[in-house]
């Protein structure tokens, strides 16, 4: 796995597809606010549901101070559809199949569980400037309690 990246780095550019088909870079993005990118494993899972619910429910107070909230998965358009559905989902989710959006922000490594070693997503948040740099970096987060985190850290 590459280098980490840090908080006041600059946050690598990238261009991505969206659930709707359209596309999305990151420039673009911070041109109208700062950006929230969390990376997670699946679509539908226990964890990964918790965690979208928190941002789902944190969702008006991060808006309201400016941040734009858009969770990154190797998931289909398709499952990231019926996940923004079924929890209702008031932000932007980003198909990322060939884990290329992984990669650029180290998030994709190697896993083992139950003595098997595979390919996998490690959970992470990014809280990005509008100027580009990073504000708040989390590599293994837990699900659970670091929306809260990330909003004590941005003052929100």
């Amino acid at each position: 796995m590459a280098e980490r990246l840090n908080v006041g780095d600059k946050a690598p550019e990238f261009t991505a597809e969206l659930t709707d088909g359209s596309k999305v870079t990151l420039s673009s993005m911070l041109e109208e606010s700062g950006v929230i990118l969390y990376f997670y494993p699946k679509d539908n899972t226990p964890g990964c549901t918790t965690q979208a619910c928190d941002f789902r429910d944190n969702f008006g107070a991060l808006k309201s101070a400016g941040w734009r909230v858009i969770g990154v998965s190797k998931d289909s358009a398709k499952s990231h559809q019926n996940f923004i559905d079924k929890h209702d989902l008031p932000f932007e989710l980003i198909v990322d199949s060939e884990t290329e959006l992984h990669q650029l922000y180290n998030t994709w490594t190697e896993k083992k569980l139950y003595g098997r070693t595979f390919l996998g997503c490690i959970r992470s948040t990014f809280v990005i400037s509008q100027d580009g740099s990073l504000a708040w970096v989390g590599y293994n987060v837990k699900s659970t309690g670091h929306v809260e985190r990330i909003m004590n850290e941005i003052n929100v």
